[in-house]
């Protein structure tokens, strides 16, 4: 891969990693953060990477059938689809914590969505080629 320099003087690799874990922790009451880390990890499925979505703190709501629809920020994509497209061609994890603490159990969620907890996380934030971002 290419190497480069950032504006702000950072070292980069102009290659894309080859897969990325995205743990989104806000919800409707940080609802341009949410969007972001949704985005994000729609951008990158549909670029090819392999996409490892994390559904915790306040986004944990968004396991749910429908919770996904209530949500709602101007001039963003409709988090709906954006959910879809990450549950279609990516992965969806619900903290097994941030379920325990809202009563939510495998059989509540969204099919696809898998319930694990940090241990998992960890092993799929330091796999090889994989860069993590926390929302």
């Amino acid at each position: 891969m290419a190497k480069g320099r950032s504006c702000s003087g950072v070292d980069y690799d102009s290659g894309m990693a080859k897969k990325l874990v995205i743990k989104v922790t806000a919800g409707a009451d940080a609802p341009e953060r949410c969007s972001q880390a949704f985005t994000v990890a729609a951008v990158a499925v549909a670029s090819g990477v392999d996409v490892s979505l994390w559904l915790t703190g306040e986004s944990a709501w968004f396991a749910l059938p429908g919770r996904a629809a209530e949500f709602e920020l101007p001039h963003a994509a409709p988090l709906p689809g954006l959910l879809d497209s990450v549950l279609a061609a990516g992965r969806v994890t619900l903290c097994t914590q941030c379920a325990a603490r809202r009563d939510i159990t495998e059989k509540d969620v969204l099919e696809g969505v898998r319930i694990a907890g940090a241990q998992v996380f960890v092993q799929e934030a330091l796999g090889e080629e994989t860069q993590a971002l926390v929302y």
